[in-house]
């Protein structure tokens, strides 16, 4: 600043803790000085202690630059500085010939515009290190306590902080170590760390090393780079270094030229701020060649960094960055004579030399005066010099004859500019002196990390440009600008409840929290269970084990214990089976005395109570229920007979849960056994993803702790109301704020202030979100961008584009449902709220806070649709379920489809009155019985696949000799025949299609109203025909699939369909609310239905492409973004378990030769299709039986012969 003038008032805002002070210095305000060079000093007459200093400049010089550089000195400072000239080093030597320490200090600053050096070094004879070295403008600890099995240097312990640090500033760094514990400080940044080895204590032998590392015996060489730069106040365990030094004290040894002052190199600096930035340098035209050189850093990929015009407009010769190489191309009327390119990744922010040369027709160009880096460009022409040259960019305005730039400008700092071997002297640029620039920043390379610290979270990779840093999260398992978002759900309930079917998933259980996602098998059962495996899963012998020696069993999860916590917490129940089988192994043997087993939990404590656990009681489930087999003891094991027994134990304590580790002392007995077998851990439901509120006043909320998100904050939650405006929530700071609002029907507002003013995102909604159904919003902010979502809208996002503050600082509580003021707030229900994936208990709160309930009912308003196939939606208070009875189909959302396999002769007959009996000729009794029961329409589904022709797919009879029977002809097409009275003729419906008995499946819809008939096949076909044996069924009697067993009185046609009968597949059927294989399948015992023959439930209907497409289909609310399943589940998924391994590969390759076998033979003759269909079932059989092996993991024991114990 060239000078400060006016009023004689300076206003300093002071911040101490959390309150602010304002001072006023009424004396005079503070003059600046009057040029570029000159400083001027002012001291204060009293002392001030501060966390901030805010400069408030209230007049600059008219005639100078705009412009401040201020220093602040604080009180008397003592100082030991020194000066290494890259060829230099302090070694400290020991009084004993080797320091052995369990806790070191060490302390120094330091200062360097040079990227690399050792800046300290000591070894031992055991393997022990230390090394403190800078590398490419970074400080790296190295350190080993003395493991001789360390050789290779991946293997030592290393930690790296800082960046730029070669910037020609002071910089502060603190060693602290104990034992295995380091502390490792650079600047503002600390690292904790252990170190690797078994030793605590650091063996240094004969000397520390400061600035270099000195080769024995070769007084002056040393085997790194050495440090060039200066240190300031070095201490090692409290001894001061270069006090020592500068006291030529004996234990201090000086290699080379150690001075006690700091030189300034006269090295000035550029920054290139913006798109608009150029400095143009003047040189001698018509030279014959020329000579450029100088130093570049930068963030950035592209990027001209020199464009001159040859003389007498003969062309142009550009130097630019392009994907991170230099790259060199010379033009000549608008044509290219020469371009070559060398480097890579230069745009790491380090330091780079750029040397170019030009002698007649050739042009070569060297990169970190390497000479391998060095390239030739041959042209032409003769090459002289022009009349300047533009580095960094080209002015606004500028003629393309004067510079070009087939780039983007330069972003960056540059230094030491050599022209024809001449330095250019920037001081006279500064004083328009010489050449001109624009946008510059002087004397200062403004380069910033703006990657430390790492903002990008979850292990995202950071890298930057210029003006901003990305992260790529790939990998990861988290989206978003920061990688913040999980991709993946925080339960098996939450997949269910989009609609997804059994199968491995990834869960996150603390959501965008620090806990990593792990797989998981979710089983969609009418609750959502979630199985988590460990690496024991068979049963296990043990013998020999004794109090002395006992057997410890140790299981190790697919998840970390952390993880399982968070999961186990969030579930409504966990379970977890232990079978305990002994002959002459006894558990608890007496009460009173010290078990022979136990089991340890999470929490590393031991457990010895049963499935129930109680107080003080150690008794097996046969003991609490008194049906042990010796009734003298509390388990069966503690009758320590000579035959096998067990005691089994449901675990079901979700704070202990889950088991870690299973002793057992007493098999070392004669004749004495034991064999245990540990389930996986079972969890089901979701306590968070149903958690509600219902606020039924404006004046009411809920409140809660001051949220902390201040570099990210996501919330979420689903909501539902009929209000048309209200506030979600906010919290507030002394000037930052947060707040979600319903700003009308259509409009959710997501708005906040992190100090840089207030910033607001609105979404806007096609429909109305005041309808009563529940809807889901997402909003985040980081220090990149914000955004918001509400339902399956598209995320709108906006960047935030400030540059000041970056912290959300909030200190009120956290209001939900209303706001400080009381005002506007909200009318309805909120669910399922979370804040940086943790989970506020809404229902806890709302018991003890007026005008809110817990809970909220009305789920089936919004979830009613994933219940499909005429399933019906239940409500419960945490949630909803499906009732399938009245639907074909079976499952949590009655979308399984249920099908059968029939053998040739099989038979399925459906009774329609199962408690009645009528012989053959009790037609009156019918006739009174059913004279209500005549039908005037039907509607008919199924699918079907088979080979044969003729078939019979269904036939339905009535009392009265009535019939409806659908048969596949000869050529295999559909043939619909009605005969709704016995006096007339059948009506028959030929359907002319291709041949559906091709093995295909196929979709059959028929719908009858009075003498309307509509048939619909493969969704595609479609007939109409007009029926005139009848207009109603009256009396119907049975529905039979496959062959009609009581064949009397059948038409002719009918009864050639019938000898063949059917075999193939029948899958989802439905007669009007009759559903035939349903009920054969699922309901046996009921006494309306009788099968005959080979008759098996199969996956045959769930074959079709189109229906496998859409029921795996999964819709995310979250960012989809990586390359991890997101949502999907897993097929091939990966299990500790070898067991389980050998057993996947066995299902897949078993899959494999199944699809094979149908491709093939899938048209050929009637008995290839039975085999495939055959293999099919087996396949589903043994499906079912994994996975209920891998669920429930139950050693082969009666019900009867189950005890509880532990």
């Amino acid at each position: 600043m060239d000078s400060i003038e006016g009023e004689h008032i300076l206003a300093v805002i002071l911040l101490t803790g959390e309150l602010f002070y304002f001072l006023i210095i009424l004396e005079r305000a503070f003059s600046g000085n009057s040029n570029a060079d000159s400083v001027v000093h002012y001291k204060l007459q009293h002392s001030i202690k501060t966390r901030y200093l805010r400069f408030v400049p209230l007049d600059w010089n008219t005639n100078g630059r705009i412009g401040m550089r201020v220093e602040a000195y604080g009180c008397t400072y003592e100082s030991d500085v020194a000066d290494f000239d890259g060829r230099s080093s302090l070694l400290y030597r020991f009084n004993q010939k080797s320091m052995s320490t369990v806790k070191d200090t060490i302390s120094l600053k330091f200062k360097t515009i040079q990227s690399d050096g050792v800046l300290l070094h000591g070894e031992g004879q055991y393997g022990d290190y230390i090394t403190l070295e800078l590398v490419k403008g970074k400080l790296s600890l190295f350190l080993n306590l003395g493991d001789a099995r360390i050789q290779s240097s991946e293997s030592h312990t290393s930690v790296t902080l800082g960046s730029l640090l070669d910037d020609q500033h002071w910089h502060s760094v603190l060693i602290e170590r104990f034992n295995k514990h380091i502390n490792f400080t650079v600047d503002e940044h600390t690292q904790h760390f252990q170190t690797s080895g078994d030793f605590d204590y650091l063996d240094i032998d004969y000397e520390l090393s400061f600035g270099g590392i000195p080769v024995p015996g070769k007084p002056g060489a040393f085997s790194k780079k050495n440090f060039h730069g200066c240190f300031e106040n070095l201490h090692y365990n409290g001894v001061n270094i270069i006090d020592l030094a500068k006291r030529q004290k004996p234990q201090i040894f000086i290699v080379g030229n150690v001075t006690f002052s700091c030189t300034e190199p006269q090295i000035i600096p550029v920054t290139f701020v913006s798109t608009t930035s150029f400095l143009m340098v003047p040189c001698t035209p018509q030279r014959d060649g020329f000579s450029i050189r100088f130093q570049f850093r930068t963030w950035n990929s592209e990027g001209l960094l020199l464009s001159t015009r040859l003389y007498q407009g003969s062309g142009f010769l550009l130097l630019y960055l392009q994907n991170g190489k230099l790259k060199m191309i010379i033009y000549k009327l608008g044509k290219v004579q020469g371009e070559v390119s060398t480097g890579a990744a230069l745009n790491n922010g380090q330091w780079h030399w750029v040397y170019c040369t030009a002698k007649r027709n050739q042009v070569s160009l060297t990169l970190d005066n390497d000479a391998a880096t060095t390239v030739y460009a041959s042209v032409q022409m003769h090459i002289y010099s022009g009349n300047s040259y533009y580095f960094g960019g080209c002015p606004v305005n500028h003629s393309q004859s004067i510079c070009q730039n087939p780039v983007v400008s330069f972003q960056g700092c540059m230094r030491l500019f050599y022209v024809d071997h001449q330095e250019v002297d920037l001081m006279l640029l500064q004083q328009g002196l010489l050449g001109n620039f624009s946008d510059l920043q002087n004397d200062v390379c403004g380069i910033i990390d703006r990657c430390l610290p790492n903002y990008c979270e979850h292990g995202g990779e950071c890298s930057q440009s210029w003006n901003t840093f990305f992260c790529n999260c790939t990998g990861t398992g988290y989206s978003g600008a920061t990688c913040h978002n999980s991709i993946y759900e925080q339960s098996c309930e939450a997949y269910k409840h989009k609609g997804n079917p059994s199968g491995y998933y990834h869960i996150d259980a603390d959501g965008s929290g620090p806990l990593k996602p792990f797989l998981v098998y979710c089983s969609m059962t009418d609750k959502a269970w979630t199985a988590v495996q460990h690496n024991n899963t068979e049963l296990t012998k043990v013998k020999s084990s004794s109090r002395e020696n006992p057997h410890t069993a140790i299981f190790k999860y697919t998840a970390s214990i952390e993880q399982l916590e968070a999961a186990i917490n969030h579930a409504e129940q966990c379970e977890q089976e232990l079978a305990y089988h002994c002959k002459k192994s006894r558990l608890f043997n007496r009460p009173d005395d010290v078990p022979f087993a136990w089991w340890v939990g999470r929490a590393n404590d031991t457990q010895i109570y049963s499935g129930k656990p109680v107080l003080g009681i150690q008794k097996c489930a046969c003991g609490l229920e008194g049906n042990c087999i010796d009734t003298q003891h509390y388990c069966n094991c503690d009758a320590d007979r000579n035959e096998w027994t067990n005691d089994t134990s449901l675990l079901s304590n979700k704070a202990h849960l889950p088991v870690t580790h299973v002793i057992i002392t007493d098999t070392s007995r004669p004749n004495s056994e034991a064999a245990y077998k540990l389930g996986p851990l079972l969890c089901h439901g979701d306590r968070n993803f149903w958690n509600s509120a219902s606020f039924n006043t404006e004046t009411s909320y809920l409140h809660f702790p001051t949220f902390h998100g201040e570099l990210s904050a996501d919330v979420s939650f689903y909501f539902k109301t009929v209000a048309t405006s209200g506030v979600f929530l906010e919290n507030l700071g002394i000037k930052d704020f947060i707040r979600i609002e319903l700003y009308s029907p259509t409009e959710v507002t997501f708005s906040f202030d992190v100090g840089n003013g207030p910033y607001e995102i609105t979404v806007k909604s096609p429909t109305d979100l005041n309808d009563s159904q529940w809807h889901y919003l997402k909003a985040e902010r980081n220090i990149k961008e914000a955004a918001l979502q509400v339902d399956q809208i598209s995320k709108k996002v906006q960047d935030d584009t400030s540059d000041g503050h970056i912290r959300l600082q909030l200190n009120s509580q956290l209001f939900v449902g209303g706001t400080a003021s009381r005002q506007k707030g909200f009318l309805g229900c909120i669910r399922g709220l979370h804040l940086n994936g943790i989970s506020l208990d809404l229902e806890e709160r709302a018991k003890i806070t007026p005008g809110v309930e817990p809970g909220c009912l009305g789920h089936c308003s919004s979830y009613g649709s994933l219940c499909h196939n005429e399933g019906k939606c239940i409500e419960k208070y945490n949630g909803f379920s499906c009732d399938c009875t009245y639907s074909a189909y079976s499952g949590p959302f009655c979308k399984n489809e249920v099908s059968a396999y029939l053998e040739a002769g099989a038979s399925v007959i459906y009774n329609f009155q199962e408690y009645y009996s009528f012989s053959k000729n009790s037609s009156s009794h019918a006739s009174s019985f059913y004279a209500d029961r005549a039908f005037n329409k039907e509607n008919i589904t199924f699918l079907f696949r088979t080979t044969q022709t003729p078939s019979l797919l269904l036939y339905v009879n009535s009392y009265y000799k009535e019939y409806l029977s659908l048969t596949l002809s000869k050529n295999g097409s559909l043939q619909i025949r009605y005969k709704m009275d016995s006096d007339k003729v059948p009506d028959v419906a030929n359907v002319n299609s291709r041949n559906l008995a091709n093995g295909q499946l196929h979709h059959v819809t028929i719908n009858r109203e009075d003498e309307h008939l509509h048939v619909k096949i493969d969704q595609h076909l479609r007939a109409k025909f007009l029926l005139s044996s009848g207009r109603k069924f009256n009396a119907l009697k049975s529905i039979i699939l496959g062959k009609i067993i009581d064949d009397d009185g059948l038409d002719l046609e009918v009864l050639k369909a019938n000898n063949h009968g059917f075999f193939g597949c029948l899958s989802s059927m439905k007669f009007n609310n009759i559903y035939p294989l349903k009920a054969a399948l699922h309901h046996i015992s009921s006494n309306s239905v009788v099968v005959i023959g080979r008759f098996s439930e199969s996956n045959c209907g769930t074959l079709s492409t189109a229906d496998s497409s859409s029921r795996e289909t999964t819709h995310s609310l979250s960012d989809n973004s990586g390359s991890i399943d997101q949502g999907q589940p897993l097929d091939n998924a990966i299990r500790r378990d070898s067991a389980v391994i050998g057993g996947a590969i066995a299902v897949v390759i078993f899959v494999i030769l199944c699809i094979t076998a149908i491709a093939v033979r899938i048209h050929q003759h009637k008995g290839s299709y039975k085999n495939s269909e055959a293999k099919r079932v087996e396949h589903n059989d043994c499906a079912d039986a994994a996975l209920k092996s891998e669920l429930n993991s139950q050693s082969i024991i009666s019900e009867t012969q189950r005890e509880y114990f532990f």
